[in-house]
């Protein structure tokens, strides 16, 4: 019967459980403004062509990332990481995300954050946040030690979303999923859904 089924609540992060977009205050954060400028300007073609929605999300991140972190030693990026989450995310949470992940520890539920942002800062965060789960995009590190620029699996973005759930969880009938989203990355996560919340957390 489905009242014997686990309760999951997924959450996305930038927007969702954040006021906005983490990636490039965390590329602000790693690269410091004067080569962040330099970067930015470099990139703003690209970036104009995505807002324009003339280049996909997956190309654009991983044309951001390997201009900001191409040649990155992992650990000191992994160190840059930990300290981002620790002082900067905390003014950019939204406290009603917050009460809604408290409601759902209440009542014993398996909370996920799933998300487009990377692991290096999302994953820290997340276990201090209480969440049992992070599904997150990955950076591809070469055996240098070194960032190559790209991501190491797919963009967790739209239908990957979901894809990725279910590998952590299984097959999507076996639990009742409550989804959280902001942005058409989620589009099918709270689709697949058995509550959906765009842009608003509901009520216990």
């Amino acid at each position: 019967m489905s009242e014997n089924k686990p309760v999951v609540a997924a959450f996305d992060f930038d927007g969702t459980l954040t006021r906005r977009d983490t990636l490039f205050p965390f590329l602000l954060h790693v690269a410091g403004w004067g080569a962040f400028v330099r970067h930015v300007l470099v990139l703003a073609p690209t970036l104009a062509g995505y807002g324009l929605g003339m280049i996909r999300n997956d190309i654009a991140k991983e044309r951001v990332l390997a201009r900001f972190l191409s040649g990155a030693e992992i650990g000191e990026l992994q160190r840059k990481a930990v300290q981002f989450a620790e002082q900067k995310l905390a003014g950019t949470l939204r406290a009603e995300a917050l009460e809604r992940l408290a409601w759902h520890k209440r009542q014993g539920h398996r909370c996920v954050v799933i998300s487009a942002s990377l692991d290096l800062y999302v994953l820290p965060w997340a276990q201090k946040a209480g969440f049992d789960d992070a599904i997150t995009s990955h950076l591809e590190t070469g055996e240098d030690g070194r960032i190559t620029g790209n991501l190491s699996g797919e963009n967790c973005f739209g239908p990957e979303k979901v894809r990725r759930l279910e590998a952590l969880l299984g097959q999507r009938s076996g639990y009742t999923l409550y989804a959280y989203g902001d942005s058409r990355g989620d589009r099918e996560l709270l689709a697949s859904a058995d509550h959906a919340y765009y842009r608003n957390f509901g009520s216990g």
